[in-house]
């Protein structure tokens, strides 16, 4: 598929950003079901334990609660048309009427930036599993602690990114990528902000 933001000027791509999130059926509902899904974290318990209390997870698995409970709700919500991502080539949720409205789900705990595996800075192949490209939803929250039992969500942000928009770790043994400055500021829009 095009990228579109081919033959567009940097200063013209937040424009085109804002135009593909309005395009998006999802785009009032994502901030809060983020948050209601951060918030039920916090209300689960791991065999009789309770996170927060005596289970502390680290932030991959945070992200990871993160990623299954916003797909899971938006599956509740609307059977007919979203699911989990469970197949190779699906995003963390996965639109059955329009597979281009899937959406990629990355948290951190970092205070400003999200990560992503160094694959994501590689063009997507045929033989690959799911499209880099697209839509995707970015989580910071802060680190679950005994001192910050339920820590909250920091930015989360909207918008679309694609492969180039990632910069690989340039160690060969680095398995990490991080977004470009420019894709802060042209290809998400913070849809909400929590930072004292």
């Amino acid at each position: 598929m095009e990228s579109p933001y081919t033959n567009l000027p940097q200063e013209k791509w937040l424009d085109k950003t804002k135009e593909l999130i309005d395009k998006h059926p999802l785009k009032n509902e994502i901030k809060d079901v983020v948050l209601k899904s951060w918030k039920d974290i916090f209300n689960s318990k791991i065999g009789s334990f309770s996170i927060g209390k005596e289970i502390f997870p680290s932030p991959q698995i945070l992200s990871f609660f993160l990623h299954e409970l916003v797909a899971h709700y938006l599956s509740l919500k609307y059977p007919d048309r979203y699911k989990v991502g469970e197949l190779k080539e699906e995003k963390d949720v996965h639109d059955m009427q329009d597979p281009s409205m899937g959406i990629e789900i990355k948290g951190s705990s970092n205070a400003t930036q999200i990560f992503a595996n160094r694959s994501y800075a590689q063009p997507s192949s045929d033989s690959e599993t799911k499209d880099k490209n697209g839509y995707y939803v970015t989580i910071n929250f802060e680190k679950i602690s005994k001192s910050n039992p339920h820590p909250k969500i920091t930015i989360i942000r909207f918008g679309y990114l694609e492969h180039k928009d990632w910069i690989a770790q340039k160690a060969a043994t680095g398995q990490q990528a991080r977004l470009s400055p420019e894709a802060y500021q042209y290809k998400l829009v913070e849809i909400y902000r929590d930072i004292v």
